[in-house]
């Protein structure tokens, strides 16, 4: 098929032929529409790829932080449970010394074994009261933790006992009069009936004397209170000590004071020097022990043992 067309100003004329025409549209159609989809499909997928490279790279940066807070997490868990550790230990450690100590203790002061054994726990009971319902369980060392702990407890109340037990032994050791009140001497005068040394005459004597070198050490003979420490009739310089449940001692014809009054002085504490103040022929102690404000006599107590 030919196309004739006619110019109307020159009168020229041009033909063509449309199967010619035609083809030539369509090659270049089946040209430009590949490239148009190439196009599209080179920017589309350049949008979907650039798309996909920043979502995977949040990804990565989320799991990393997420690695980094498990990996923060797992040190701190291993670094409390090493702490633990060595907490556990030390807590054992202190157990043991505090059972070898309250045995050592028990054996010291002669103590029932049965009433202070620390090789067991101390015997307790009663009915069971639940707290709470079954749930969340601790960990196991948590557990012992918590064990250690009451056995500690356990430990110190009854070595806390044991101290105040011990500690009124000591004091009723340290108060009970017994033994002489000189170091070095010898029993001049018994209690009782005797000639008067200076006069005589047949008289009472109240106490005991020691004789001894001048200057010599005079003793208490148990812990105490002084409740009188100067120069007295007849005793010359006196020391009086209150020893507690109504017991009290006296020490007279020193040459020199060591004590005043109010002062507490323990059990062969030097109280004084040994002289012969007061109405005496030469260098001694007189003794004297009071029960509830009565003198007695202090034979019984210079020769009983010690506590």
């Amino acid at each position: 098929m030919k196309f004739i067309i006619v110019d109307n100003k020159t009168g020229r004329h041009r033909s063509f032929n449309a199967n010619a025409f035609i083809f030539g549209v369509a090659l270049a159609g089946l040209i430009s529409i590949p490239a148009a989809a190439g196009y599209f499909a080179y920017r589309f997928g350049v949008g979907e790829a650039a798309l996909t490279g920043e979502m995977v790279a949040k990804w990565r940066e989320v799991l990393d932080e997420q690695r980094y807070a498990i990996e923060t997490t797992r040190g701190d868990a291993e670094h409390t449970l090493a702490a633990s550790a060595l907490r556990i230990a030390q807590l054992q450690a202190r157990i043991v010394r505090l059972d070898a100590l309250g045995e050592r203790l028990t054996e010291v002061g002669r103590l029932d074994e049965g009433e202070f054994d620390f090789s067991q726990p101390p015997a307790m009971g009663g009915p069971e009261n639940p707290v709470g319902q079954a749930g969340y369980q601790p960990p196991a060392y948590i557990d012992l933790l918590d064990r250690l702990a009451h056995d500690i407890e356990d430990r110190e109340q009854q070595l806390g006992v044991l101290e105040t037990l011990l500690a009124k032994r000591k004091m009723d050791r340290d108060v009970f009069i017994a033994g002489r009140p000189v170091k070095k001497g010898w029993m001049s005068s018994r209690f009782g009936h005797r000639s008067d040394p200076i006069s005589g005459n047949r008289a009472w004597h109240n106490g005991v004397d020691f004789a001894g070198k001048n200057g010599a050490d005079v003793i208490s003979v148990a812990a105490g209170v002084v409740v009188y420490a100067d120069t007295r009739n007849g005793y010359g310089k006196m020391v009086e000590i209150n020893h507690g449940g109504g017991y009290s001692t006296r020490y007279g014809h020193h040459k020199d004071l060591k004590v005043k009054s109010g002062d507490i002085v323990r059990k062969g504490e030097v109280i004084g020097l040994m002289g012969s103040s007061g109405r005496s022929t030469g260098p001694h102690v007189h003794f004297e022990v009071f029960k509830n404000g009565r003198v007695v006599d202090p034979s019984s107590y210079i020769h009983r043992a010690s506590r």
